[in-house]
C-alpha cells in the first residue's frame, strides 16, 4: 500500500487555509468556494482511497442533505493535461468537474470521510476539488490523503483505441443546419498528428457529394479531413461541421493517419458528444422566454428563415408508431391499469403502487399539475410522465379525455417554468414524450398542440442523448428509445432524421457499454438487469432489422437465461441493489421468455447440483418435497457510487422460509431512508473497525467440494487498499445450513494493529429473533427455526445483538427493510462482532435444526477447510 499527501494546495471563492499544514476552509458560496488539493506519482490501473477529515460548525443547516459538500476529481495525464473520461469507477460524471462523489451532511455521515475510485490507467496524478454546495456555515477539512492499492488484474473499462478500431458515425442532417462534434482525444507520446476525421456528405439519394468542404481540409486519396493533434497528451477538440447546400447526411471515420511512420496509440477519451449549431439549442431558441409550444415551433422556423406557416407542414403527416418504453413497462408488469375511467367520468389513477386517486376537476383546461395527494416523489414521477394516459386512450371514450389532459399539460408547461419540478426529471421527460409520440396515432382534437410539444421534447431529449448526459445508464437508453419513438412518430418534422440516427447511435453504445455479447451486465443490480433486457426486448421491436436492433436483441437473448437461473423456488430474484418483493419477477422473466427458446424455462426449473452464476450473482438451489426449498444468492459485483454497498452480501432460504433477507429499496423516498437502503447497513456485509464498505470489486477465489457441503470463497476491494479482505461461504448440500467467515488482514503501516469487525444478518420482518447470551440466537417464523450462532477462526468472537427499527440517528439507522410502497418496515438485524491483532477471521453458523449444525461443525474443522479460513 502506497500513502500520498497533496503536493500543492489552491483556493477560490473564499475557501482558504487553515490554521496549520493539512487544514483547509470551504466556505458556504455554492459551487464557488473550493479548496482544490493535488496528488502526484499514483499508481494507474489501482483501487485508491481518498481518506479525510470533516469537521463542521454546530449551526450547519445542510445535516440531511445528501450533498452538503462536493469532491471534484480531475484526473491528469503525465503532462497534467486533464482526462475527460466517461466513466471512472467509484465516481459520477459531472458538470462543474469531470466526476465527483456527494458528500452528505453531517447527520448522515461520518466525520471521516473515505470515497474509493480506479485509477484510469491514462492517469498519472489527479486534482481533488473540495466545493461548496449545500454547507451553510464553513467546513473544515483536514489531513486529505490518497491510499493506493496494487494494480487491478480486471480489465479497465473499455478503451478507444483508434489505432485498432477506427470509429465510424452516421448522422442524417436538418437541411442548412450545422452540427458541432465534441471530443478528447489521448496519446501516450504528445503528437502533433494523433489522429484524423475523415468525413464523406452525401445527397438525398444517398451519393457521396465531392469535396472541398466548408472548414475542412482536401487530401488526395482521402478526400476531406480534420487533422487531430494529441499536444498535450489529453487534448479537446470540437469540429464545426457546415454541410455544403443539398447535404443530407454525413459520414464520419475517426482513426489514424494511414502514412503515419508508426502507430500514436490515440484514443478518444469518451463517447464524442454531438450538437446542433449554438443558435438551434434549446437555450438560445428559448431565452429568457415562458413560450408555450406552438410558440416554440414558430420561434424555430424563423431561426431557420422559414415562413410562419412552416410548422404546419411539419407536423401534419402521421407516422409509424413505436413504443420500446411502454413495450417495456408491459414486459415488466403486464398490462398497465393505472388509469379507469369512473361511473361519473372521472379519471381515477393508480400509480407507484398507493391508493386510487381521482383527478380532480380543474378549470375548463384541466388540472393545475402540482397535484401532490400522497407526498411522494414516485407518485409525482409517475403521475408528470403522463404515462397513465396510454391505458386511459384505450378504452371507450378514453382517447378525446387522453388528448385533452396532454394538450392541457402542454399549456400549464411552457418550457424552463415546469408546474412541478420533477417533470424534467429522466424518468418522467422520456416516457411522456414517448406517450406524446403515440397519442399522433391518428386525427383527432388537441392533435396540433401534441404535436407541436412532442417536437419541442424531441430537442430536449436530442440535446441530453447528443451530450451523453446520461450514458452508461438505463436513463440515457430510455432517453434514446423516447426520442426514436419522436422520430418515427413526425416524419415530415425537419429534424427527425437527424433524431433517429442520434439515438440509434446512442442505442448502439449503450447497450455495447452496458450489456456484452456474451450476455455480461455492467449493472450490478439484479432487478435492474431485467429493466435493461426488457427495454433491450422493446428497442430490437422497434428498430426491427435497423442496426443496432439485430445486435441488442441478440445481447437480450444471451444474457436473459442467466437471469432465469437466478429465480428462487418461490419466483424472486434476489432482491440485491433496488430490489422489489412486490414485483412477480417469474412472470417477468417469462414474458420476456415468450420468443425465446423453451429450454429458458428448464433453467428457471431446474435445481442444479453446481453453482451457478450469471453476472457476478452465485446461487445455490435445492428443493426437497419433505423439507421443502431452500436457496442461497452471493453478490460479488463491483459497485460503485451511487449504487447499493451490497457487494458480498447476501440472502439465504430453507424449508421453504425466506430468512436472509435484503434492504431492497426501488421506489424508496429520498432523504434517511434512501441514505439506508444506499449504506451498506441495509444488507448482509462485514464492517471493519466501523467504516463501511465503498466502491470496488469482488471476485472468487476458488470453490471446493466437500463430502457433503461446499466452500465457496471470495475476495474484495470493497474495504480500501489498507485491508485485505475475504468471505467465505460453507453451504451444505441439502441448504439446511451454511457458514459464513470473513477474514480481515491489516495491510501496510497498520500491520500488527488490533482490528476488530461488525457483521449484519437481515431477518424478514414477521421473525421472531431471541439471544440466549453472547454465544447463540434462535429466529422462529410460523414456518420453523433457524439457529443461528458465532464461530471463531482466528481472534475472538466479541458478542451478538438485534436491532430492530432503530432510528434516533439517521446517519445510523439500522433495522429496516424497504416496504415496496416508498416506505420502510422495521425488522430484525443481528449483528455479530469479532475482534483480533493483525488479523481476525470468523462468522456465523446457520443451520435449521441440531443435525445441520452438527454437520457444519464437521466440516468447519476439516484441515481442508481451516487451511482456506485461515488463508493458507
Amino acid at each position: 500500500m502506497i500513502l500520498r499527501v497533496p503536493a500543492s494546495a489552491r483556493y477560490a471563492g473564499g475557501a482558504g487555509p487553515g490554521g496549520r499544514a493539512g487544514l483547509h476552509v470551504v466556505a458556504p458560496n455554492h459551487r464557488f468556494a473550493r479548496a482544490v488539493l493535488g496528488f502526484e506519482d499514483l499508481r494507474p490501473g489501482a483501487w485508491a482511497c481518498l481518506r479525510l477529515a470533516l469537521a463542521y460548525d454546530e449551526a450547519e443547516a445542510s445535516g440531511l442533505s445528501p450533498d452538503s459538500l462536493a469532491l471534484g476529481f480531475d484526473f491528469l495525464a503525465g503532462d497534467g493535461s486533464s482526462l475527460d473520461l466517461d466513466h471512472v469507477p467509484g465516481l459520477v460524471r459531472s458538470l462543474l468537474d469531470p466526476h465527483a462523489a456527494w458528500v452528505p451532511g453531517p447527520a448522515l455521515a461520518d466525520d471521516v470521510l473515505r470515497v474509493a475510485f480506479r485509477m484510469p490507467d491514462q492517469a498519472r496524478d489527479l486534482a481533488v476539488t473540495v466545493r461548496s454546495w449545500r454547507n451553510t456555515a464553513p467546513v473544515i477539512v483536514s489531513d486529505p490523503v490518497i491510499l493506493l492499492g496494487e494494480p487491478d488484474p480486471e480489465a479497465a473499462p473499455r478503451r478507444r483505441l483508434l489505432d485498432e478500431n477506427p470509429l465510424p458515425l452516421h448522422f442524417a442532417l436538418p437541411d442548412g443546419v450545422g452540427l458541432a462534434l465534441r471530443g478528447q482525444l489521448y496519446a501516450p507520446v504528445p503528437d502533433e498528428h494523433a489522429a484524423r476525421v475523415r468525413l464523406v456528405y452525401r445527397d438525398g439519394a444517398g451519393a457521396e457529394m465531392a469535396p472541398p468542404y466548408p472548414g475542412a481540409l482536401s487530401v488526395p486519396g482521402l478526400g476531406a479531413v480534420f487533422n487531430l493533434a494529441a499536444v498535450p497528451q489529453a487534448r479537446r477538440f470540437t469540429l464545426d461541421l457546415r454541410p455544403p447546400t443539398g447535404a443530407a447526411a454525413v459520414d464520419l471515420q475517426i482513426g489514424p493517419w494511414e502514412d503515419a511512420e508508426r502507430a500514436s496509440g490515440a484514443e478518444l477519451i469518451g463517447v464524442p458528444e454531438l450538437a446542433l449549431e449554438d443558435e438551434l439549442r434549446l437555450e438560445s431558441l428559448c431565452g429568457d422566454d415562458a413560450l408555450d409550444a406552438p410558440a416554440f415551433l414558430a420561434r424555430l422556423a424563423d431561426r431557420l428563415g422559414l415562413p410562419e406557416d412552416a410548422p404546419a407542414g411539419w407536423l401534419g403527416a402521421i407516422g409509424e408508431g413505436v413504443a420500446p418504453l411502454a413495450r417495456a413497462r408491459a414486459l415488466r408488469a403486464g398490462p398497465d391499469r393505472s388509469a379507469r375511467l369512473d361511473l361519473e367520468g372521472g379519471v381515477v389513477l393508480g400509480l407507484a403502487g398507493l391508493p386510487d386517486w381521482t383527478l380532480p376537476d380543474g378549470p375548463a383546461d384541466g388540472p393545475d399539475w402540482r397535484e401532490d395527494p400522497f407526498r411522494s416523489v414516485a407518485w409525482r414521477l409517475a403521475y408528470q410522465s403522463l404515462t397513465w394516459l396510454l391505458p386511459l386512450a384505450a378504452q371507450p371514450e378514453g382517447i378525446a379525455r387522453a388528448r385533452g389532459l396532454a394538450a392541457s399539460w402542454s399549456a400549464a408547461n411552457p418550457w424552463g417554468q415546469p408546474s412541478d419540478p420533477l417533470s424534467l426529471h429522466p424518468a418522467a421527460l422520456a416516457p411522456r414524450a414517448e406517450v406524446l409520440a403515440s397519442l399522433l396515432l391518428d386525427e383527432g382534437a388537441d392533435r396540433d398542440a401534441i404535436a407541436a410539444e412532442a417536437a419541442r421534447h424531441g430537442f430536449a431529449l436530442a440535446e441530453i442523448v447528443g451530450a451523453n448526459t446520461l450514458a452508461r445508464g438505463l436513463p440515457g437508453l430510455q432517453a434514446a428509445a423516447a426520442l426514436l419513438a419522436l422520430a418515427r412518430a413526425l416524419p415530415a418534422f425537419p429534424f427527425a432524421p437527424f433524431w433517429e440516427t442520434l439515438s440509434r447511435r446512442s442505442l448502439d453504445q449503450g447497450f455495447d457499454a452496458l450489456l456484452s455479447a456474451d450476455g455480461r451486465f455492467a449493472e450490478s443490480a439484479v432487478q435492474r438487469r431485467l429493466d435493461l433486457l426488457g427495454l433491450g426486448r422493446g428497442v430490437s421491436e422497434a428498430l426491427g432489422d435497423t442496426a443496432p436492433g439485430p445486435a441488442i436483441a441478440a445481447r437480450v437473448a444471451a444474457s436473459l437465461p442467466g437471469l432465469a437461473r437466478l429465480l428462487d423456488p418461490g419466483g424472486r430474484l434476489p432482491p440485491f441493489g433496488d430490489g422489489s418483493t412486490a414485483i412477480d419477477h417469474a412472470g417477468w422473466v417469462a414474458r420476456l421468455a415468450v420468443s425465446e427458446p423453451s429450454e429458458l424455462f428448464a433453467a428457471r426449473e431446474e435445481a442444479p447440483a453446481e453453482p451457478a452464476e450469471a453476472g457476478d450473482v452465485t446461487v445455490l438451489r435445492y428443493d426437497g418435497p419433505e423439507r421443502g426449498w431452500a436457496y442461497f444468492a452471493c453478490q460479488h459485483a463491483g459497485q460503485s457510487l451511487p449504487e447499493h454497498r451490497d457487494a458480498t452480501s447476501f440472502v439465504f432460504a430453507t424449508g421453504g422460509s425466506r430468512w436472509i433477507v435484503e434492504g431492497g429499496g426501488e421506489g424508496t423516498e429520498t432523504g434517511p431512508a434512501r441514505h439506508y437502503l444506499l449504506s451498506p447497513r441495509a444488507h448482509n456485509v462485514a464492517i471493519p473497525d466501523g467504516r463501511e464498505p465503498m466502491a470496488g470489486r469482488a471476485w472468487p477465489l476458488g470453490r471446493l467440494d466437500l463430502d457433503g457441503g461446499r466452500l465457496l470463497a471470495f475476495a474484495s476491494t470493497i474495504h480500501g487498499p489498507d485491508y485485505a479482505h475475504a468471505r467465505l461461504f460453507l453451504v451444505l448440500d441439502d441448504l439446511d445450513g451454511l457458514a459464513v467467515l470473513d477474514r480481515f488482514v491489516r495491510v501496510g503501516d497498520a500491520a500488527g494493529r488490533a482490528i476488530a469487525f461488525e457483521g449484519l444478518l437481515h431477518l424478514p420482518p414477521d421473525t421472531l429473533v431471541a439471544l440466549s447470551g453472547p454465544r447463540r440466537a434462535l429466529a422462529r417464523q410460523d414456518s420453523g427455526r433457524l439457529d443461528l450462532q458465532p464461530w471463531t477462526v482466528t481472534g475472538q468472537a466479541a458478542g451478538l445483538d438485534v436491532v430492530i427499527g432503530r432510528s434516533d440517528r439517521p446517519g445510523r439507522m439500522q433495522g429496516f427493510v424497504a416496504a415496496g410502497n416508498g416506505g420502510l418496515r422495521a425488522a430484525p438485524v443481528l449483528r455479530y462482532a469479532f475482534h483480533g491483532r493483525g488479523s481476525v477471521c470468523g462468522g456465523m453458523m446457520l443451520a435449521a435444526d441440531s443435525e445441520a449444525e452438527r454437520r457444519l461443525v464437521r466440516l468447519l474443522g476439516t484441515d481442508a477447510v481451516r487451511r482456506l479460513t485461515e488463508g493458507n
